[in-house]
């Protein structure tokens, strides 16, 4: 094999590839990039057997060939190297090590076998339609904060996704993301391809990734789905993750229908004065109180060791008067997604999950759990 790159491509594309890749590994193999360089290019793949990231870029290739390489070492060698550098890759057939030279610089870096480099099966992805990649941010943005660390309950460790129709006999596409404490719901007109998808959980590390990768791309995304993996491609990148195995909770029971307490207050000016009086709450419950009555909104929090707080909102609130209780950051992670000018929570009293959505956009419905103070 013998190829040469310009660094800045080469960078790039290690930088998304060798996020994969764990860092302390059982497996060697799995520390490892594969390298296949042919006539069209040179591809660079990373697995950690659940998540699988395949890269191809244009190369001068002089002598095609395959090796596998320490992913994060290869990374921060390139990434050392000056700007604008040329950066050939090199290695004998049979050799177990691989050469890269730049300038003055040369590396030989171990290498192990090709055949030892495992490869995720894709199955049969028989679902397939199309995103903008502007969409599919807003799906991931607007919904992961809410998903689960908890690996006992390891089916809320993702973002459920699926196909539904709303009252009106629309046809959408949901993404939703709940910890037991809040819940995330966004919707949005579904693709006509993806009317016959069932649901599944796209775990927390395929999310991340995807959404790492979405920032350096305005391409349309073409998401592939299968009942155990997803397939992500976009440019020259494709991703394909394995779901997660398991049934997403029944969250329609989790939504209550009859709040009919509504209070409505700028975003921000709320997120404010929640952070200034949570300053004093428990570093451990982050424990807030929220009364309510007439067009008043009082927020209280105190503790033993740091003493009170207490802030004053004129809102539009006309239902009778209600305190109830939140954990501060769960509260803040909610009002940091309203985008519009004001946050509408509708209430039932203070044991009953609260609904907060944005005034000017219903596309989202975030779901909190009240706690005692």
């Amino acid at each position: 094999m013998k190829v040469v790159l310009e660094r800045n491509v080469l960078l790039k594309t290690l930088g998304h590839v060798q996020s994969v890749v764990e860092r302390r590994n059982t497996i060697p193999i799995l520390a490892n990039v594969l390298i296949k360089a042919d006539k069209d290019g040179v591809s660079f793949v990373a697995t950690d057997m659940d998540l699988e990231m395949t890269e191809k870029v244009t190369a001068q290739v002089s002598k095609p060939g395959s090796k596998t390489a320490p992913a994060h070492t290869l990374y921060d060698i390139v990434r050392k190297l000056p700007e604008g550098a040329q950066v050939e890759l090199s290695a004998p057939d049979g050799s177990n090590q691989m050469s890269l030279s730049s300038g003055r610089s040369n590396f030989k870096l171990g290498c192990l076998p090709v055949d030892d480099f495992p490869t995720m099966s894709e199955g049969d992805l028989q679902h397939r339609f199309t995103l903008s990649s502007a969409d599919f941010k807003t799906l991931i943005d607007r919904t992961r904060f809410a998903m689960s660390v908890e690996e006992t309950r390891y089916y809320l460790n993702g973002i459920y996704i699926h196909t539904t129709k709303t009252k009106g006999d629309l046809a959408v596409l949901r993404a939703v993301a709940t910890d037991g404490h809040r819940l995330a719901r966004l919707e949005m007109p579904a693709p006509r391809e993806a009317g016959a998808m069932s649901g599944v959980i796209l775990p927390r590390k395929a999310v991340a990734e995807i959404r790492k990768l979405l920032d350096e791309t305005t391409a349309d995304i073409t998401i592939a789905l299968s009942a155990s993996k997803a397939r992500f491609s976009f440019d020259n990148v494709v991703m394909t993750s394995k779901l997660i195995d398991g049934t997403f909770p029944d969250y329609e029971r989790v939504i209550p229908q009859g709040n009919d307490k509504i209070l409505e207050v700028p975003a921000k000016v709320l997120a404010n004065a929640v952070d200034r009086v949570a300053t004093i709450s428990s570093e451990k419950s982050r424990a807030i109180k929220i009364a309510l009555s007439k067009n008043l909104l009082t927020l209280s929090a105190s503790s033993p060791e740091a003493g009170s707080a207490v802030e004053e909102l004129e809102v539009s609130y006309k239902g009778e008067a209600i305190e109830i209780g939140f954990n501060a950051r769960y509260l803040l992670d909610i009002l940091s997604q309203i985008e519009g000018e004001g946050a509408r929570f509708s209430m039932a009293d203070a044991a009953s999950p609260t609904i907060v959505q944005d005034v000017s956009d219903g596309s989202a419905l975030y779901v909190l759990m009240p706690m005692r103070v």
